[in-house]
């Protein structure tokens, strides 16, 4: 669904180059929920000009679909972004227009009639829960009412793909749970294609089926949930991340386990203590629920006595990746 390959933009500041977006590659299928994460400074905002071609790219495509947008004329710019629907962080609606005109605006601009243009807009009130606020202006919505009109609004052409810029970052918890839920009811309701481009790790384990990390204009990590938690990389500590660590009360080696799926419900410190006759020690821990599977990463301090070499075998056999720190 979207392609992205080898996306380069380079400014000119005075004498000097300035590298935005470094060799960005990038494959997202139908249906996914793809979130993009990364610092400020990162390069997410050029990302996001460059995919809906509000700047052009210095070099690279970006394909809906099998269709390079970056290739289009200037002719058929307007044609190529209605394949992609913009979500902006602050919704960034006409204060002089209700709920159902700044819904309306997109198709008024593409001269759609007036009866197909005012059943869609219902259409879209209803989909997005705003049947009951079409009358209403900007100022007399709460920011959740106001981002589900920014939806709506962005689903008005139809698109192939809706990106969304930092959709909640400016909602309070229980409204940002509220926007993301909307959100992959749309996916699965449309069967749309989602790029969410945020520095909220909340919002990856939240919705999104796969995740890359942006820094320094290029993309360091990529994959699904299951694959970067699996890798213990930086993604991997960022969406399964361990609590402060204890401070060890004993000799002994320490050990990190990290584990999914069915091994993720084995009462795997029991085992390792009736098979060895050891004592561990649970120095921090972290449990969650990514997507459908359930995730675990542990950090446990063996018995000095232990034959960490047993232990480790004990656990890989059983589908559960440890790792030995300091060693």
């Amino acid at each position: 669904m979207i392609s992205i390959t080898d996306l380069r933009k380079v400014y000119r500041q005075g004498s000097r180059d300035v590298v935005a977006l470094d060799g960005v590659s990038l494959d997202v299928p139908q249906g996914n929920i793809h979130g993009i994460i990364g610092h400020s400074g990162a390069g997410k905002s050029t990302l996001v000009r460059c995919l809906t071609l509000l700047d052009r790219p210095t070099s690279g495509t970006v394909a809906i679909n099998g269709k390079d947008l970056t290739n289009v004329s200037d002719k058929d710019l307007l044609t190529a972004r209605r394949r992609i629907g913009m979500v902006f962080q602050h919704a960034n609606l006409m204060d002089s227009r209700t709920t159902e005109e700044n819904v309306a605006f997109p198709l008024e601009l593409t001269g759609t009639p007036k009866d197909v243009r005012e059943k869609k807009v219902q259409d879209l009130l209803r989909l997005t829960g705003l049947a009951d606020f079409a009358k209403a202006y900007p100022s007399q919505l709460s920011g959740g009412q106001r981002q589900r009109v920014g939806i709506a609004r962005a689903l008005a052409a139809d698109p192939d793909v809706l990106l969304c810029d930092e959709p909640t970052s400016a909602l309070d918890p229980r409204t940002t749970e509220e926007i993301l839920d909307l959100i992959r009811s749309l996916r699965d309701r449309l069967n749309i294609t989602v790029l969410i481009i945020t520095h909220e790790m909340h919002v990856v384990k939240r919705i999104c089926d796969s995740v890359s990390l942006l820094e320094g204009g290029k993309i360091v990590e990529s994959g699904n949930l299951s694959e970067v938690v699996a890798a213990s990389g930086r993604l991997s500590e960022a969406v399964l991340p361990l609590p402060g660590a204890a401070t060890s009360i004993a000799d002994g080696p320490i050990v990190e386990l990290l584990y999914s799926g069915d091994q993720a419900y084995t009462p795997v410190i029991s085992a390792i203590t009736r098979t060895f006759d050891i004592d561990v020690n649970v120095l921090a821990g972290s449990i969650e629920e990514l997507g459908s599977s359930r995730f675990a990463h542990l950090r446990l301090q063996l018995d000095p006595s232990a034959d960490v070499d047993a232990v480790v075998q004990f656990l890989s056999d059983r589908g559960i990746k440890a790792t030995v720190k300091g060693a």
